[in-house]
Order: structure tokens, then sequence, then C-alpha cells
């Protein structure tokens, strides 16, 4: 069973994908997915990035099976580790994916994280951040987006370059590897080819530090988003010789 481990319903402040149509996408595509709806504890905004987690499961619950896995996507701070780590261990979710949006109080989405500062500085201060989150989050099964930066970051090329930020990323792969956590392919960003050649160094590199398993998600916020770019993301795994996997119950399960 091919899956797509990253989506988000309307249970996400930033989605209003119904969950009925995620499922009914899903069995079109022949695929199985897991929802990771977004949780940012003390996001900046009040209210925004957090949901009921109860109601989470009671509303989902019915629509779960061995398709239909029910996660969550947690913004890692270390401000927020306790909270984190109560709510994980709370909850039955399949799939924790630990991700980084929030330094220093700001969304990196913001315009103010990049103002007068240049991109050696932005992207060293990220990694330096990811590498604080996952070694003081041991409950997250993947690293989500690792080229998360890339989406928002207001330089005049804002590619993630594993060449120039080695010794940092480096940090960051051995942490994940060395504790047996996955690191997620995310396909949202993976729409050319050029794309694909300047982020499989990363991942050629888990592997070579020890790294072993990956997950892939389209990340999809809207309907005809789902499973977009599995096939690219099992080809980097190829490439890479990792192997591709997702979580039922937290336990990864192996996909061909």
């Amino acid at each position: 069973m091919l899956f797509d481990s990253h989506m988000h319903t309307c249970f996400s402040t930033d989605s209003k994908m119904k969950m009925d149509e995620a499922v009914a996408r899903g069995r079109e595509l022949d695929i199985g997915i897991t929802i990771t709806e977004h949780m940012d504890i003390a996001y900046p905004e009040p209210m925004s990035f957090i949901f009921d987690v109860e109601k989470y499961f009671a509303d989902y619950n019915t629509f779960r099976s061995d398709k239909v896995l029910l996660g969550i996507e947690i913004g890692m701070r270390s401000d927020c580790l306790e909270e984190n780590c109560k709510l994980v261990e709370k909850y039955p979710f399949d799939y924790v994916i630990g991700s980084v949006h929030v330094i220093d109080n700001i969304d990196i989405y913001a315009a103010e994280f990049y103002h007068e500062r240049d991109k050696k500085d932005v992207y060293e201060q990220y990694f330096k951040t990811m590498k604080q989150c996952v070694t003081c989050y041991d409950s997250i099964h993947s690293l989500g987006h690792i080229d998360y930066i890339a989406r928002y970051a207001r330089f005049k090329d804002p590619e993630v370059y594993y060449h120039e930020f080695k010794d940092y990323i480096d940090e960051v792969l051995l942490i994940v590897a060395q504790k047996g956590k996955a690191l997620e392919i995310n396909t949202r960003r993976l729409v050319t080819k050029e794309a694909v050649e300047i982020i499989m160094p990363i991942y050629k590199r888990f592997y070579e530090v020890g790294g072993r398993l990956v997950t892939i998600g389209s990340d999809a916020h809207h309907v005809k988003d789902i499973g977009r770019g599995l096939d690219v993301g099992f080809e980097i795994a190829e490439r890479s010789k990792l192997d591709v996997v997702y979580f039922k119950d937290g336990k990864p399960q192996y996909q061909k």
C-alpha cells in the first residue's frame, strides 16, 4: 500500500479540505492517507495553528482504517517541549511529524524574519534551531520538510544547497539517524527536476550518516494535491538507498 503521509484538513488553520473529500480522493487514487493537522503551541497569533484534539479524534475515528490514519504535525520549539510531549503521549496518533515553523516567536513565513538579514545568517539559525529541536524531541517519528524555509525565504535564490550549509545540515541528519527517526521527503516543492537535484544530496548524506527511513508526503491542503509527487519521492528514496515507510500505531510500515 502506498501512503501519502502528510496532509491537512479543516482542523488545520490553513486548510478548508473536508475529511470525506480526502478519504474519497485517497480511494480514487488507490493510496493510503495520513491526516497530520497542524499543532503549533504558543503560535505568535493567538488561536491559530492549534486544534481541539478531542474533537479531532471524535470526528475522525469513524474514518480510521488500514488506509486512513490519524496523525499530527507539531511545531517543535524548545520552550514548548513539555507541552508537546504530553500531548503526543496522551493521544493515539498513528504518526507524529516534528517540524520547525517558528523561530524566536516569528513564523518563518513572515517577512520580518528576513528583514535586514542575509541568507547565510538566516539559514544557519534555521538549522541550528532544528538541531536543538531534534535533539530534545524524542517522541516524533519523522523530521518534517527539512527544506521548509525555502518556501518562504525573501531571497533571490531561496534554495537550500547542501554544500553551502553542510556542517549544519550534517548535525541535524546525524541526530535524526542516531535516534532511528525518519526524514520526510516533502514533495510540495519538488515539481521540477532541478528542485529534485538540489535536494538529493541531503537524502544521500542522510544514508551516509546512518539514516535508513523516509516518509513521503504531499503536504496537501487541497484535494487536488493529495498524492502529488509520490513517484518523485520514491525516486529520491531509491537513489538514496533509503526505505520508504508510513507509520501506523506509531510503528513503521514498509512501502514498496
